[in-house]
């Protein structure tokens, strides 16, 4: 499709890329929406918890949510769509990652950027419990490369998944790892880095002998991270192969649904490659709008309603 004319248009104050998402990370709070948490069963034996929001009058419609690195469900970027959703006759759920929840996963391994295995049995378990006949993706970061990535690699996505909307996407992992490595990009990178290792701290104490303290001690960098624990505990040779095998990027010529793409121009978490332009032109599925701001998930606009949820609300009623 042709790529999209946004229309966003950032609040003076927050043109910055770094304010934008510096103040979205810190700041905002959204409040008015209420959970139902449910712990559903995965293939491998593990757990994940998801939190449900329902629309008041009852609906046949789902959107599915899901966060980026070390957020969770109750993130404002996750409770700001579910609550304009909700208002707006859809339910939502919201999927706490592998150990995002608040309580620790049983296994070693945890969450990753290309865990489509999980979504798949997310999806199976709504088809299967559930009584949606139209589901909906909406994914921030790393969630929203998930979601591009299982839409691309499976040529039977389930007839009740009508439409996708991806934000701030590393669709390239290897570039939007070099570009979290720069100085600029420093502080994020530590915050990250922290709560990554103290979470692997974790894991060492819970499985002894699957990584030594010199291990852990040579992590510096989240690439480091990448190399010692993401490749090694979910079967990749190392971070290279971890981002080579699960960018989205090389998926997005085979989605069959319609699909929302929204990358702003100044996010800096995302390097050139992460603009899916000639895929996007080349794909009559993918619509790919690229805002001139908005840094990283850091749309603001009125009344505490970031413009990629109401794009996302937009974009699933247009269908009808």
């Amino acid at each position: 499709m042709p790529i999209i004319e946004s229309t966003y248009k950032a609040p003076f104050l927050f043109r910055s890329g770094f304010i934008a998402t510096a103040y979205s990370g810190l700041f905002r709070k959204v409040n008015g929406v209420v959970h139902e948490r449910e712990r559903i069963s995965l293939s491998d034996g593990d757990f994940l918890d998801l939190d449900w929001s329902y629309s008041k009058p009852k609906t046949n419609k789902l959107i599915v949510l899901l966060h980026g690195l070390e957020g969770d469900a109750q993130r404002p970027y996750m409770i700001g769509a579910a609550k304009l959703f909700n208002k707006n006759g859809i339910d939502a759920l919201s999927v706490n990652f592998r150990g995002c929840s608040g309580d620790e996963n049983l296994k070693y391994r945890s969450y990753h950027s290309g865990a489509t295995e999980d979504l798949e049995d997310i999806i199976q378990h709504i088809i299967s419990v559930k009584n949606y006949s139209e589901i909906y993706f909406h994914g921030i970061s790393l969630g929203a490369n998930m979601i591009l990535k299982y839409l691309g690699e499976r040529d039977d996505v389930p007839s009740e998944i009508k439409a996708a909307v991806a934000v701030s996407v590393p669709c390239d992992l290897n570039g939007s790892s070099r570009q979290l490595h720069k100085v600029g990009n420093r502080p994020y990178a530590i915050w990250f880095l922290f709560y990554l290792k103290n979470r692997l701290k974790s894991k060492i104490e819970k499985f002894p002998g699957s990584l030594s303290q010199e291990q852990l001690k040579s992590i510096k960098t989240l690439k480091d991270f990448d190399n010692i624990y993401t490749a090694k505990a979910h079967g990749y040779k190392d971070a290279f192969d971890y981002y080579k095998q699960c960018s989205s990027l090389q998926f997005i010529p085979n989605i069959k649904i319609p699909t929302l793409i929204i990358n702003a121009l100044n996010d800096s978490f995302l390097s050139p490659e992460c603009y899916p332009v000639k895929e996007a032109k080349n794909q009559p599925n993918i619509f790919l709008e690229m805002p001139n701001h908005g840094g990283h998930v850091a749309f603001i606009d009125k009344k505490n309603v970031y413009y990629n949820e109401r794009r996302a609300l937009e974009f699933v009623q247009d269908l009808n």
